[in-house]
This record gives structure tokens, sequence and C-alpha cells, in this order.
């Protein structure tokens, strides 16, 4: 035996896996563990508000990093809080490591027992039952590794009582690192590449799309070269946002957040070549924004034929990115000219020029249209800050901004979920610790978290929000307005954000006009404190989004 508490060796074993932060909201199933974990050398503790939280934050700290993020709750009702948090990881493909007591297992009864696995199944997680002294490094290690290696949310859960048991002589710990496999990226089969060649260069109207595997994988250049060599347009997926607005014929993001010349390009388009991008339903915008007539092909190390009820593609080359770009590349100007006539000097003017989107709406006084706001941020917020994109209504009109660099932005939009935001927010700018993050959320968004504004003030983290604040739930009233029916249950008025913000210690600033972003930035530049800029939005104006599911039916395609 040793004389070392198994919450002890097993804080030492989660610091072997690389973990540098965790975050945590304390309880009796989590505290020893916790405390162990903060008094490693080395080692940032971020105590949330609420468990749920902890979590989100955990998985922003994966999105800024691509390391497996580390939370730690209590038993029962500590882990009945994260529910939402384990399945939107889960939808995500999120790395994370959940330290969560059990309850004790000599107790006779226990006030806050609930079987905890089966929540974790229904949510998509991995669930660890530790209750061997001898296998407690084995549980560690298959911990990370089935997070790592299978990009899922997985928690670990010790019972109280266990914890404080002296760990039997079972030898040093050995990392998950020692059995994770290591694979050669995969060439791309030569028939397959000879027909995408072929079709590469007969396309009149092709695009590009680009997700987050061309960036992974070390090819954005070569694909960039790729369009330019087979005259072909450059689009991206939302989690490739920013790739490459620098390029002239780069049309910006594919899907629902589509701005309007991109959904006019894929209508033209007759062959789309996907690279490293899953093509979920939000990509393809449940079908609708690429026509049936045109090919798709996806380049991905695991396509996936039906994705989210769609058939995602018409040709599937499983291979790796890099390799198969630079395989096309190669051929294509071994060729020389393409088909290709869709990129032309109108085209590029329109791309640079044109709104998002140009439906006019009657502005009430002392609101604002976002598409406005929106239009001015993107030359005011600067392009080495990491953007953090809210969900609901309020999300398209940052996510057209342009500029910026994709693997500073982040999204959690996988399972639909709003109010996890701010924590994402939180765990990205707690591993930065340059205040250079920037929030865009909706009202009713942030107020679910709100309380997350002290963790900000208590651990000085600096961050800026941005609040579009209509006063309402934005996709249930333009749901409701648009069937018929009274809206006024989604309507609840405009919180003074920056009132609360100076509530919790915090700086606030209210805006309804236009022309005060760039003085606004610099004052919350100098400053030292996280700032909330409250920005009265008018809830007249539709994003074309919605305007499009609220005519299909709410999302029936």
């Amino acid at each position: 035996m040793t004389n070392m508490p198994i919450y002890e060796a097993l804080a030492q074993a989660f610091s072997a896996e690389g973990v540098d932060t965790h975050f945590t909201l304390m309880g009796d199933g989590n505290m020893h563990w916790a405390t162990a974990m903060k008094n490693i050398p080395g080692m940032t503790t971020v105590h949330a508000r609420h468990e749920h939280c902890a979590c989100a934050m955990a998985m922003g700290y994966t999105s800024a990093t691509g390391k497996v993020g580390v939370a730690s709750v209590t038993c029962g009702p500590g882990f009945t809080q994260i529910m939402t948090a384990l399945a939107s990881a889960s939808r995500g493909g999120v790395p994370m490591v959940v330290f969560a007591g059990e309850t004790p297992l000599k107790a006779k009864w226990y006030g806050q027992f609930i079987d905890q696995q089966p929540l974790a199944a229904a949510c998509g997680a991995h669930y660890i039952t530790a209750h061997s002294p001898e296998r407690m490094y084995q549980y560690v290690r298959e911990a990370f590794y089935v997070a790592r290696h299978e990009r899922k949310p997985v928690v670990i859960g010790v019972p109280y009582d266990l914890q404080k048991q002296p760990l039997p002589n079972i030898g040093a710990y050995k990392p998950s690192s020692t059995v994770l496999p290591q694979t050669a990226p995969i060439p791309p089969n030569p028939e397959q590449l000879a027909h995408v060649i072929e079709r590469l260069a007969q396309a009149k109207a092709p695009i590009i799309l680009a997700g987050r595997g061309v960036i992974w994988s070390g090819a954005r250049a070569e694909v960039e070269a790729l369009a330019e060599a087979s005259g072909a347009l450059l689009s991206t997926t939302l989690l490739g946002r920013g790739m490459y607005d620098h390029n002239p014929f780069s049309i910006g993001v594919c899907g629902g957040f589509a701005r309007g010349i991109a959904r006019e390009a894929f209508g033209q388009s007759d062959l789309v070549l996907a690279i490293g991008a899953s093509l979920t339903y939000h990509t393809m915008d449940g079908g609708r924004i690429i026509p049936e007539t045109t090919e798709v092909i996806q380049i991905d190390p695991n396509p996936i034929g039906l994705r989210d009820g769609l058939e995602a593609a018409d040709i599937y080359v499983k291979a790796d990115a890099k390799l198969t770009t630079m395989a096309l590349l190669a051929a294509l100007e071994k060729r020389g000219t393409t088909a290709a006539s869709i990129r032309s000097a109108d085209l590029a003017r329109r791309i640079r020029e044109e709104p998002a989107d140009s439906i006019q709406y009657d502005i009430a006084p002392g609101t604002l249209d976002p598409r406005a706001v929106f239009a001015e941020l993107e030359t005011v917020i600067p392009s080495d800050y990491d953007m953090v994109s809210g969900s609901g209504h309020q999300s398209y009109f940052h996510t057209v901004m342009r500029g910026g660099e994709p693997t500073r932005y982040h999204a959690m939009r996988d399972f639909g979920a709003i109010g996890n935001a701010i924590s994402y927010a939180v765990g990205i700018a707690a591993v930065r610790k340059t205040g250079k993050v920037v929030l865009f959320e909706g009202d009713g968004s942030l107020l679910m978290h709100i309380q997350e504004l002290e963790t900000l003030k208590r651990h000085g983290i600096k961050m800026l929000i941005v609040c579009s604040n209509d006063g309402a739930y934005g996709a249930e009233i333009h749901k409701l307005r648009e069937d018929g029916i009274d809206d006024s249950g989604a309507i609840f008025g405009r919180p003074d954000f920056a009132e609360i913000a100076r509530g919790f210690g915090l700086r606030g600033e209210n805006v309804t006009t236009l022309g005060r972003f760039r003085d606004l930035l610099d004052e919350f530049e100098r400053g030292d404190s996280t700032m909330v800029w409250n920005v009265h939005m008018s809830d007249l104006v539709v994003n074309p989004r919605m305007r499009q599911n609220v005519k299909a039916g709410h999302g029936a395609r």
C-alpha cells in the first residue's frame, strides 16, 4: 500500500495526461480531487458557478487548444446539471473528460443517489464506473484514450468514500499517449483521383468547399492553389469561416448562414468538391443550398454516406485532404486549361460589395438593424481576436462578418442548445490570457447563465461580450408571427445588461446608435476587465435562414 489517497493519485494521473487547466464546481463528491488538482504546480483551476458551465468551459478550452478539456462535478444533482453539456459535446465530437463524484459505496442511504451511467449513455457519453482501487490508473488511461481516439466526452465516476482510501501499490502511471495508434495519412485511390481530375477539368461552375479537415491536414495553401488552377470558387463550412476571405473569389460560408451571393453561386454550380468537410445538415442547409443536379465529391479520411438524414455526396474519396489536393493540383497544372467560366471581374465586385442580405425592413426608433451593426463591427473587431458565436436567431448576423482566422472562430451548434456560449467563451479566454476574445450572444441565451459574469470578475478574466438584445426569443417570435399567432409570450423587454455587468463589478455600455464601436473598442482595450456592449437590436429583421425555415415549416426541410 502507498500513503497517497486515491483522489491525489488520480489528480497526478490527469496531470501526466498533459492537463494544465480544469474547470469545476465543487461538492462532496469531487472536492478532494479538485483541491489536489489545484495544488499541482502550473495547474490553472477555474471555479464556475454552475456545473453545466464548468463543462462548457472545458469544451471552449478544447476549441482553443485542440487538447482534451477537463471538468469536474459532484454526484447526484451536480451530475444531472450537465446533461445538456454532455449531449452538446457528444454531438460536436468534443474530446472531454469529466471527473464526477459518485455516492459513497458504504452509505446505507444517500439523498443524492442516482444511477449516473444511464444518464451519460443517453447523452452519448462514455461512462467509466471506477470502483476498483487496483484499476484506478486504467480508468484514467481509458478515459483519455476514448476521449482522444473517439472524440467524445467521457465521465469517470468515483465514489466519494473510495477516493479517500490509500492507493494500492500499482506502479507508475502510463498515459494514454503510449497506446494511441499512430497512423499515416491515407493517399487517394488512383482511379477515383482520375475521375476527380476529369470532373474538375470539365466543370464550368465548380466550387471547392473547405472544412476544418483542410486546416488539420495543413492544406490551406494547396486548396487555394487548386481553386486558382481549376477556376473554382472557394467556400467554407461554418468552422472554416474566414479561411479564404482574402481571396476575391471566396463566397464565404456554405449552408444556413450563407451570404446571398453564395446561395446564388451554389445554385449555378455543376460541381462541388468538398475537402475535409463533413457535410452536415447545417452545411448542406437541409439539402437546399446545392442543386440535386450538381455533382458533389467528398474528400475525407472518414466519409459518411448518410449524414443527418441526407445523402452527403455522390462520390466519396477516403483520403487525406493535403495528399489528395496536392495530387489534384499537380495533375491540373500539367493538364493546363479547364472549362471553368464562373469567375469574372463582375462576380469579384459583387462578392466584395454586395451585402450578405439585402431585404428591406422598417427599423423602430431607438433600435438598430443587426446587419448594419455587424457590418460596422466587421471593420472594428481586430482579426487576431477569438470570436465566439452564440446560438439562436442572432447568430446569423455576426457569422457573415468577413475576416478573422478560422482557428480563432468558435461555435457550439450541434445540439441546438442556447445558453452555452458565455461559458464556452470563458474557457477560451482562460487559456488565451490575452483579453482578445469576443462573444457574440443574444439576450435570452446570455441570461441563462448570467451568473458566470461573477466567475469572470473573480478570476480576473478579460473578454468582450456583444449582446444582441432584441428583448425576446428571436427565433420564436418570428415563427409565431409567420403562423399568425400571438407572440407576446416570447417577448420579455430589454434588460439593461450594461447595468447588470456593472453590478458584477465589470464594465458595460448601452448602444442605441451606430458609429460608436471604434471608440468603445478603444475603451475596452484600455481597461483590464470584461466589458458588455448591450446593443438594442430591432426585432423586426428576420435572418435569411429563418425566412427559409418558416416557409418550409420550421425545419421540415
